[in-house]
């Protein structure tokens, strides 16, 4: 890893935070803190929660297994489940951590395991033990759990998905036109992570028109191409379909499409607006092509199957990020394991015909570039980002960046002063964002090439963000272990970007929302439609006050703070608008 020059933090005194007597803190002069990268504060923990609530049996014992009764077998695997087999794997073939079958974990033995969990490692394995996460107890347990084979989830097929599926008002008993006065297309859909809803908020009034209850901590929200239906899916793999034309928005249609799951998506090629929405899952790993009008599953996918450099077999291939193509009907979606990216064509899904490309292993999100024909995605545990031409349906470039680990959720497209058309990420555990080139046509000598790194306040950051309309490129840092650092945002002028060392400026987004209690976290910037406002979430514990802080992106000055008991740990918050026109 590179050694940063020292960055730069500009002070921010807003009259904003005079105005509610809040002090902006002093930004100064530092230095990469030391080792910050490898702190397990720092690294992203994904985590499968609804598959702990599975019952499970021990398989059949061996010779030399370490004894575990059935009641700490199903504890150590709900414990797996919730916190180990998002990098593991569900059944530990690895995936961004390393495998955990007892091949290997039993060359290495159980004190070494025991330590290792207790401890950690600066690659990121979190330190269960010293961070007081795990007693001593779990981690005996967790150790001999890795010793033994891994028990298997059941299988989640179309009798599983029809019996969950639930149409609570027929297409034919919807409205014929919009029914409310709501200006939908600057609606945010606001996911209420650990109360399993959503909360839709109009982005004018600031009001909280309504809370819908949905899956447990809902992923993402995604808008079908009319702007009319309101899609969301839970890590639990729950699927609410929100007609939003309703007098009252409300769920019209709902179904489990697995027992994890993060992605979800509908058609938008001209012609076929509206006619499918897919869904993606983790566990069983698979996706599935459903009515667009009613989520009656139509078609799955296993995704099980070679990855694509060895040849090798893999059992469990998860959906990440699924898009829907401008360009061709085609949904594209990432399957991380194996590393290919599969163009589902849905304009005859009785004769269903999938592109399957060879691209790079553990592709996980990413988003369109400026003119949508680009797909550029994180392969995070390879540290590469891939380019997908999505008219033509190959993989453009896989571009290298630097040996750090990307995560975009969609990025960032700019208009740099000296590189033209760039698309931007930041990284996990890493203070670096990477700024590259888009433009084959009006700038080819940069294209598909890392041609900047900025440095921002420090490792954690999991989003960035701008907007068609704005000068400014904003950063986040939720995973940082520093609380000013994860309460705060890096904001860099676009303009500025010319400069060898651009310095930025820092939002003190958790003083203005004028939260005292917990530590709470600042994440995921979302723009109003028309640009000129940036909301952040202040992420706390559920049991404590969360908040929405939106800010004016011309002066960078507190707009206001959303506040109500209803908003319990607010995470994404996605803009009707500018979800449905990829606008990023």
């Amino acid at each position: 890893m590179k050694t940063p020059k020292a960055i730069r933090a500009t002070l921010l005194m807003t009259g904003a935070a005079l105005t509610l007597g809040l002090a902006a803190p002093m930004a100064v002069a530092q230095d990469k803190p030391k080792d910050h990268a490898d702190g397990p504060a720092a690294a992203y923990e994904p985590s499968m929660t609804t598959l702990g609530q599975i019952q499970v049996e021990i398989p059949g014992r061996k010779p030399g297994d370490p004894v575990m009764t059935p009641s700490e077998f199903q504890k150590a695997t709900t414990i797996y489940f919730e916190r180990c087999a998002g990098c593991h794997g569900v059944l530990r073939k690895g995936a961004t951590g390393k495998a955990l079958t007892p091949d290997v974990t039993r060359e290495n033995g159980f004190e070494y395991l025991r330590d290792f969990i207790t401890y950690g490692s600066p690659a990121g394995m979190p330190n269960w033990g010293t961070s007081g996460e795990m007693t001593e107890e779990e981690i005996d347990m967790m150790a001999r759990y890795v010793l033994l084979e891994p028990p298997a989830p059941p299988e989640f097929g179309m009798p599983e998905m029809k019996a969950s599926w639930k149409v609570h008002v027929a297409p034919e008993d919807r409205p014929a036109e919009k029914m409310n006065d709501w200006d939908i297309d600057n609606l945010f859909s606001v996911t209420l992570r650990d109360a399993g809803q959503i909360a839709l908020i109009d982005g004018a009034s600031y009001e909280i028109k309504k809370v819908i209850d949905t899956g447990y901590a809902v992923h993402i929200s995604r808008i079908s191409a009319s702007g009319r239906y309101l899609f969301v899916i839970g890590r639990d793999a729950k699927i609410n379909m929100i007609d939003l034309w309703m007098e009252s928005p409300d769920t019209v249609a709902e179904i489990k499409i697995g027992s994890e799951a993060r992605s979800v998506e509908t058609s938008k090629m001209e012609g076929w607006e509206d006619k499918y929405a897919i869904g993606g899952s983790y566990w069983p790993p698979q996706y599935v092509i459903m009515d667009g009008d009613t989520l009656e599953p139509l078609r799955i996918k296993s995704t099980r199957g070679m990855i694509f450099d060895e040849e090798t077999y893999h059992p469990e291939p998860r959906v990440a990020a699924i898009l829907s193509s401008h360009y061709n009907p085609e949904f594209i979606v990432n399957i991380k394991e194996t590393g290919k990216i599969h163009l589902v064509d849905y304009s005859d899904i009785n004769s269903l015909k999938i592109t399957e490309v060879d691209a790079e292993r553990f592709l996980h999100d990413g988003g369109l570039d400026s003119t949508k024909r680009y797909f550029l995605t994180a392969a995070n545990a390879r540290n590469k980002v891939v380019v997908m031409d999505t008219k033509e349906g190959d993989v453009e470039a896989v571009i290298d960046t630097d040996g750090l680990t990307p995560h975009p959720g969609r990025g960032a497209n700019i208009n740099h002063p000296t590189y033209g058309p760039v698309w931007v990420t930041s990284h996990l555990g890493d203070d670096t964002v990477a700024v590259i080139g888009t433009d084959p046509e009006g700038n080819p000598d940069h294209a598909w090439k890392m041609v900047q790194q900025l440095y921002a306040m420090g490792g954690g950051s999991l989003f960035v963000k701008t907007h068609p309309e704005s000068d400014n490129l904003y950063v986040d840092a939720p995973l940082n272990p520093d609380a000013e650092i994860s309460g705060s945002v890096a904001v860099f002028k676009v303009a500025d970007l010319a400069q060898e060392e651009p310095e930025f400026t820092v939002l003190p987004i958790v003083e203005w929302a004028g939260i005292a209690e917990g530590q709470p976290r600042v994440v995921q910037g979302e723009f109003n439609k028309e640009g000129n406002e940036i909301w952040f979430s202040v992420w706390n514990a559920k049991d404590l006050e969360s908040a929405i802080v939106v800010v004016d992106d011309k002066t960078l000055e507190l707009k206001t703070v959303i506040k109500d008991e209803r908003l319990v740990t607010p995470t994404g918050k996605f803009n009707v608008y500018n979800t449905r026109a990829d606008v990023y």
